[in-house]
């Protein structure tokens, strides 16, 4: 045996001789619904963007990011591709990217998009 392998049967034995009034009680958390898929506003992409951003994080990080223009929505979802990796296709990334533009773009990337 080990002598790490022992001195942790000994804190072990220790502990386990330990009156419960010793020990610190149990605390728990309780975290809130995460409702903010309602929040996302309506538009083509909107569910393309739910299933494929939801998978690894809450639509709130969507809903909670300043207005970007086009070019920010782009490289976000780039990024979430490339460095995190989500499995996004080509065709889904940019219709999230251009849900995004319109659903939480600047005022500019919004007209500049309809003119398009």
């Amino acid at each position: 045996m080990t002598r790490q392998t022992l001195i942790f049967l000994f804190l072990l034995t220790l502990t386990a001789r330990l009156p419960a009034k010793d020990f610190p009680q149990r605390k728990s958390i309780a975290l809130p619904d995460d409702s903010a898929v309602a929040k996302l506003k309506p538009g083509p992409g909107v569910e393309k963007a739910r299933a494929s951003c939801g998978i690894c994080h809450s639509t709130d990080y969507i809903v909670r990011q300043p207005k970007m223009d086009a070019a920010h929505w782009q490289a976000e979802v780039k990024k979430m591709i490339t460095v995190y990796g989500a499995p996004i296709s080509e065709e889904d990334a940019k219709a999230i990217s251009d849900y995004l533009t319109s659903a939480y773009g600047t005022a500019n990337s919004q007209k500049e998009k309809s003119r398009k």
